[in-house]
């Protein structure tokens, strides 16, 4: 495949997809655009990207395949900007934004026949050009917004461009895309940040509630340590699947208050055995709407030099760590260490080695 791509926004995606892209297909010529010149170098100096593009009018026009990697709001005013540019006829043009009706309503609305919404589900701890990851989309889901028949072939062409990628692709309305991660992702996102704000007013008449909201509070509301901006662009871009759902949301929790109220014991019940049952039958172990945290965990006795001891041993193995946190150390009793990785396939290989060159029992949950 030998076409000019076109990537603009050189953060974590769009520098890992050049990187993808320019390893399934060395013929094609990756240009990248970024509002940080440190970022366009960078990007250049590693081989990330083949050339520096000199503005998003100028290239647009010569390139291939456009990818608008920024965030939702530029990516509304970059549409914009494209629909007003002479482009190549069958150029592709895509994005990587976490809502896609909006972004699919001002495509079209700019008269860019050939968009074709995308949405890697993947993502890390780490930003920026410098945690470029040829591995971030590794069966991680990779959503394609259309319904459009006319626009089937483009989406294969689209699809072995991301060849490199190792992604699950699904294709989906722009509708459905928004109201199943809705749902899935950022409900979820809203109701742990909720939480968190409501801890930290709980804090204030209790404080010893920070202290012991270090263990399983401080894991189920993980996803609330997220960019603040990226989430305020992401709720008012699905303003109206996310509208319903929290009303759908409200009325349950209504509906549980009334039930502890009135001590019904029976709808409580069902409350948490309806929601165990679905829960189990829930995939273990794969990407989904939200990237999976996959922890490891580590009895370790509560003396010098332990924590480096399985660091190191995870280090000669080239194991990278997403995080790491100690969950209770005593003296004379063991302690846990939780280790935290971004692939279940590292998970595996820390256990593996960690059994085979320590007595530590390991675990997962």
């Amino acid at each position: 495949m030998d076409k000019k791509v076109l990537i603009i926004g050189l953060g974590l995606i769009g520098s890992s997809l050049a990187l993808c892209i320019k390893k399934e297909h060395p013929f094609t010529t990756v240009i990248g655009i970024d509002n940080q010149v440190t970022s366009e170098e960078f990007a250049l100096k590693r081989n990330i990207i083949d050339q520096i593009g000199s503005s998003l009018e100028t290239e647009a026009v010569q390139a291939d395949i456009i990818f608008l990697c920024t965030p939702v709001k530029s990516m509304l005013k970059q549409l914009n900007v494209l629909g007003t540019l002479s482009l190549k006829q069958d150029v592709i043009i895509s994005d990587v934004g976490s809502t896609k009706r909006e972004i699919v309503q001002v495509a079209k609305k700019s008269g860019l026949k050939t968009f074709i919404g995308g949405h890697p589900m993947a993502g890390s701890h780490k930003s920026g050009v410098t945690a470029a990851d040829e591995n971030l989309f590794e069966n991680a889901y990779y959503i394609l917004a259309s319904s459009e028949v006319e626009k089937q072939s483009q989406i294969k062409e689209l699809q072995t461009l991301l060849q490199g990628t190792r992604a699950k692709f699904v294709v989906l309305t722009a509708e459905e895309h928004d109201q199943i991660t809705g749902m899935l992702s950022h409900l979820p996102h809203i109701i742990a940040a909720g939480l968190v704000n409501q801890s930290k007013i709980f804090n204030d008449e209790h404080p010893r509630s920070r202290q012991l909201a270090a263990g399983g509070f401080r894991d189920i509301t993980r996803i609330a340590s997220s960019d603040p901006q990226m989430w305020t662009d992401i709720l008012l871009s699905n303003k109206e699947s996310l509208l319903t759902l929290m009303n759908a949301w409200q009325a349950e929790m209504d509906q549980v208050s009334t039930w502890i109220q009135t001590e019904n014991k029976e709808a409580i019940f069902q409350f948490f055995y309806e929601a165990k049952e679905t829960r189990n039958q829930m995939p273990v172990h794969k990407e989904g709407a939200i990237p999976a945290f996959h922890d490891l965990f580590v009895d370790v006795p509560d003396v010098p030099g332990v924590i480096a001891e399985i660091t190191g041993l995870l280090g000669k193995a080239k194991l990278s760590l997403i995080n790491l946190k100690i969950l209770e150390t005593r003296e004379d009793i063991y302690g846990i260490l939780q280790l935290t990785f971004k692939r279940q396939e590292d998970l595996e290989k820390a256990k593996d080695c960690i059994k085979k060159q320590t007595n530590y029992l390991c675990y997962e949950k």
